[in-house]
């Protein structure tokens, strides 16, 4: 393997033993700094009120939680945690792995089968929840099914164990809570099991130490200009990596965390709690500059943006950069305070990358997945590459395996951050983990400046019958530029029923029906409208599939106003959609 050029590392960074160790440095150095804002609603026609809670509190909270369970003989035990992002599963979070527990974050969005599926996999002992989750909860009470036994609900509810009581109780009995905090905490050990959400097949549980986590911490200290002055909105689910690692970035960095309040509301919460920094996936970055680019339009400022942009960028050349004063009445759009944003899970449009570039919010995209705790690759503000991923961390190697031709192979990965396998699936492991390196199962290529460019899934390549490789990802991109379009993607069908082999490329596009209506007058309830909607549209992928080869052509459109069926990290479930258009 050749070696490749060093990232230049601008920050300093501190890599944990573990999880505890980290929370303890964080409530040090940031005691007084806001960790958490909670909004409590207000009655009706009252103002919300907002709870600030310091770094100093959140570690005596973890404290106090971690020692109640202890007593009750809790510590230990493999612990479920369930419920939307909230401060609480913070709290239970970190009190778990504080005393040497197994945590295991669950998916809130589950079908009741999958969260029992879940459960009895674990073999979890204690389950601690939210609310929002009661139901299921209770269900699985009445089931009898799965080695749960205590209960803890993160609000007061009725007589049910709840999470205030425990820490007031642990608050109460500093000998015990003495006890807990000198409770040795193995780095190494495995402790925390996640299920990944699969699109094709069921979910795998990774299983990873709190040294898996703290060594990707440490890469994105290094890399990232995170700052304890900056404002996080978390709106990744806790339960996925990206946002629990995000969220730990965050504290690690004396950053305050404030929580969105539903989609619908993600920019006016941007824009109240003056967010500056932000992790999240493709999809809303893509929503929000499209948004941006409508609001734009309507106002008829396309020609003074477009200059704005030729005009900063040349400035840039003899560094000087006047971004967000030129650009201040788009920025204050959002709060006026968004700075950077972080991005990853799937592809996203370069054109949305540089777009926040072009109006000075720094926009960077990074690779990764559950099984490598998330992170393998980041671009940082001084280090991008339109249409890569960014370079490896610097404690991650990345390598191609099997390139061919084009140096295009399966990615593949090596470092601290690396799964020990997965849980009770030692054939899932093997095919995975193969002599130390993490099969990524992302087919892409490294350039000379060690750039990392994805092509698509390898299982989602299409193989055409004259041997082509078609990576429907790549159409996908050029798809979402359109204006209308919401979600699609690009698959293969057989081009007729003799050969199943003679494949040809295939689109499902899901439209805004509102867009259609406010800007070109076509009311999809209305027959006629409706076909000439489908009409524009597949007029459009023609002139998208012109300017490609001809064996990457889309030859079939399928139109709708229907979400597609997805995962519950929003990942489109690509072969059940398939089956769904085959009926």
């Amino acid at each position: 393997m050749r070696k490749l050029p060093e990232l230049k590392r601008r920050f300093s960074a501190t890599l944990y033993e573990d999880l505890r160790e980290m929370i303890a440095d964080s409530a040090k150095k940031y005691a007084d700094n806001v960790a958490f804002i909670i909004k409590h609603k207000g009655k009706r026609g009252e103002e919300p009120t907002y709870e600030k809670i310091t770094f100093h509190q959140f570690r005596e909270d973890i404290n106090n939680l971690g020692t109640a369970l202890m007593k009750r003989g809790m510590i230990g035990q493999r612990v479920a945690v369930i419920s939307k992002n909230r401060y609480e599963w913070m709290v239970a979070f970190y009190a778990v792995l504080s005393g040497n527990g197994m945590v295991v974050p669950l998916d809130k969005g589950l079908p009741y089968e999958e969260f029992e599926s879940c459960m009895e996999r674990s073999r979890a002992k204690v389950l601690i929840y939210g609310d929002d989750m009661k139901d299921m909860v209770e269900t699985l009470k009445k089931s009898g099914k799965g080695s749960c036994e205590t209960y803890i609900c993160m609000d007061e509810l009725g007589d049910e164990l709840n999470m205030k009581a425990l820490i007031e109780e642990g608050k109460a009995d500093p000998e015990e809570k003495e006890v807990f905090l000198n409770t040795p905490v193995d780095g190494d050990a495995i402790e925390i099991l996640l299920f990944t959400s699969g699109t094709t097949s069921m979910s795998k549980a990774v299983m990873l130490s709190q040294k898996n986590i703290t060594n990707n911490l440490y890469s994105l200290q290094l890399t990232e200009d995170i700052r304890p002055t900056d404002t996080n909105m978390a709106f990744l689910p806790y339960h996925h990596t990206f946002g629990s690692v995000g969220q730990a970035l965050m504290i690690a960095c004396g950053v305050a965390t404030a929580y969105c309040d539903g989609l619908k509301y993600l920019q006016r919460n941007i824009v109240e709690y003056k967010v500056s920094v932000f992790f999240c996936v493709p999809l809303l970055i893509e929503g929000i500059y499209k948004k941006i680019l409508q609001t734009v339009k309507k106002q008829g400022k396309e020609k003074t943006i477009a200059f704005g942009i030729k005009l900063t960028k040349f400035l840039l050349k003899f560094g000087i950069d006047v971004r967000r004063k030129v650009f201040k009445q788009v920025l204050d759009n959002l709060g006026g305070e968004l700075r950077m944003v972080i991005t990853g899970a799937a592809a996203i449009d370069p054109e949305a990358i540089e777009g926040f570039n072009n109006l000075g919010i720094v926009a960077v995209q990074g690779f990764g997945m559950t099984e490598a705790s998330p992170v393998i690759s980041a671009e940082s503000a001084w280090e991008q590459k339109t249409g890569s991923c960014g370079r490896a961390m610097p404690n991650v190697e990345v390598a191609i395996d099997q390139p061919d031709e084009n140096g295009v192979g399966e990615i593949i990965a090596r470092g601290p951050n690396v799964m020990y396998g997965y849980y009770e699936n030692e054939e899932a492991t093997a095919e995975t983990l193969v002599d130390g390196w993490l099969h990524t199962g992302d087919l892409g290529y490294i350039d000379n400046d060690g750039f990392i460019f994805i092509c698509g899934r390898k299982k989602n390549v299409v193989v055409l019958k004259n041997g082509k490789n078609v990576y429907p990802e790549e159409i996908e991109q050029l798809i979402s530029n359109l204006p209308y379009v919401e979600e699609n993607f690009v698959f293969g069908l057989p081009r007729n029923e003799e050969d199943e082999r003679d494949l040809v490329m295939c689109a499902k596009v899901v439209y805004n029906p509102e867009y259609m209506k406010a800007e070109c007058g076509l009311d999809n309830k209305k027959e006629e409208d409706l076909a000439k909607i489908e009409a524009l549209i597949k007029a459009d992928m023609d002139k998208i599939s012109e300017a490609m080869p001809i064996y990457k052509q889309i030859v079939r459109t399928y139109v709708t106003d229907e979400p597609m069926i997805k995962t519950t990290t929003n990942k489109v479930k690509r072969f059940e959609e398939i089956k769904k258009l085959q009926k």
